[in-house]
C-alpha cells in the first residue's frame, strides 16, 4: 500500500474543514439582530453611536451650533456621532473620577470615608462638566487651528498660485498640485476637497471652489477664492490679481508679526507672575505651615493643599498657557 504524503495530509484535512464551515454557515445563517450587536471598533465614534446614538437624539438641538464648526475643522464624523461621543465620554470620565478619587483619598492620604466621597462625588461632576466643555469646544479649537494655518501660509500660498497661473497651468491643475504638496500644509486639505469634488462628485471647478468659500473657516481664505471665482467668471487676468493678493498679504503677515511681539511679551509676564512666582510663595506658605503643625483649612490639611497644587494646579495652568500660547502664535 502506497504511503501518502504529509502535503496531500494536509491538503485533504483543510479542504475537508472548508467544506464543513461552508456547510455550518449554509445551515445557521446569520440574523439581523446577531449583526447589529456587532460592533465595529474601527474608531471611538462608531462604538459610542452604536452604543448610545439612538438615546442622545434628544440632545441634539443642544449642539445644534457644533455642525458648522464640525464641518469647518476638518473632522470627518456626524453630529450624531460626535455628540453620542460627548455624553459617552463624559459619564465614563465621571464614572472613573467617583471611583478612584475616594479610593485616592482613604487609602493614600488618610482621610476619612464620608469626606472622601463628597470630594469624590464632587470630582465626578468636575470631570463631567470639564469633559463635555473640552469636547464642545474642540472643534472650534480645530477650525481656529486650521483658520490660523490657512492665513498664516496665505501670502505663500497666493504666490505659488500666480506663478502656475503665468505659466498658462489650469485651475483645476493649480488645485491637484496645492493638494500634492510635500510635507502637506492646511491649504493641502482644502485643495484636497476641491479635487474630490471636481473628480469624486463631478461638479465643476467653480462649484467646487464655491463650496469651499463657504466651507471654509478662513474669512481671508474665502475672500481669496470668491476673489479668484470672479476673475475666472469675468475672464480677467488671474495672475495679476493673485500677484496683488500676495502682495497685500505680506504686508498684513508683517503687521501681525508685529502685533505677536507685543503679544508675547504680555503673556511671559503673566507666565511668570502666575506659575512661577505665585506657586512659590503658595509652596512657601503651606511648608512652613505644615512644619509649624498650623491648623487645618476646613477639612483640608496643608499637606493635601501642596500635594494639590504641586500634582494638578501646576500642570492644569501650564496646560492652559501652552493652549493660549499655541493660539495666539502663528505658524509661519
Amino acid at each position: 500500500m502506497k504511503t501518502k504524503k504529509p502535503s496531500e495530509i494536509i491538503r485533504r484535512i483543510y479542504a475537508q474543514i472548508k467544506a464543513t464551515l461552508r456547510q455550518v454557515s449554509e445551515k445557521y445563517p446569520r440574523n439581523e439582530q446577531r449583526a447589529a450587536v456587532e460592533f465595529k471598533l474601527e474608531n471611538p465614534q462608531s462604538v459610542a453611536y452604536q452604543l448610545i446614538g439612538e438615546r442622545t437624539k434628544k440632545l441634539l438641538p443642544l449642539f445644534r451650533d457644533l455642525e458648522l464648526s464640525i464641518q469647518r475643522s476638518g473632522l470627518k464624523v456626524n453630529l450624531n456621532a460626535y455628540v453620542s461621543l460627548t455624553v459617552f465620554a463624559s459619564l465614563l470620565m465621571a464614572g472613573i473620577a467617583l471611583s478612584l478619587i475616594p479610593v485616592f483619598l482613604t487609602v493614600l492620604l488618610g482621610i476619612s470615608i464620608l469626606p472622601a466621597i463628597l470630594f469624590g462625588f464632587g470630582g465626578s461632576l468636575f470631570a463631567l462638566a470639564f469633559t463635555t466643555i473640552g469636547f464642545y469646544f474642540y472643534p472650534t479649537y480645530r477650525s481656529d487651528c486650521v483658520k490660523r494655518g490657512l492665513e498664516d501660509e496665505l501670502p505663500f500660498t497666493t504666490g505659488y498660485m500666480a506663478i502656475l497661473t503665468s505659466a498658462g497651468v489650469s485651475p483645476e491643475k493649480i488645485f491637484c498640485s496645492l493638494s500634492e504638496l510635500s510635507p502637506p500644509l492646511a491649504v493641502s486639505y482644502e485643495a484636497k476637497n476641491v479635487v474630490r469634488d471636481v473628480n469624486l462628485f463631478g461638479a465643476d471647478i467653480i462649484s467646487a471652489l464655491e463650496h469651499a468659500s463657504r466651507r471654509t473657516p478662513s474669512k481671508k481664505f474665502r475672500e481669496m477664492l470668491e476673489g479668484f471665482i470672479s476673475t475666472i467668471h469675468s475672464g480677467g487676468n488671474s495672475t495679476a490679481y493673485l500677484h496683488e493678493k500676495s502682495r497685500q498679504y505680506m504686508r498684513l503677515k508683517r503687521i501681525g508679526l508685529k502685533k505677536f511681539t507685543d503679544t508675547l511679551s504680555i503673556l511671559s509676564e503673566f507666565y511668570v507672575t502666575l506659575l512661577l512666582t505665585g506657586p512659590l510663595l503658595m509652596v512657601i506658605m503651606l511648608t512652613i505651615m505644615s512644619m509649624l503643625g498650623g491648623g487645618n483649612l476646613g477639612i483640608v490639611s496643608p499637606d493635601f493643599l501642596l500635594s494639590l497644587l504641586t500634582y494638578l494646579g501646576l500642570p492644569l495652568g501650564v496646560l492652559v498657557f501652552l493652549i493660549i500660547l499655541d493660539a495666539s502664535s502663528p505658524k509661519w
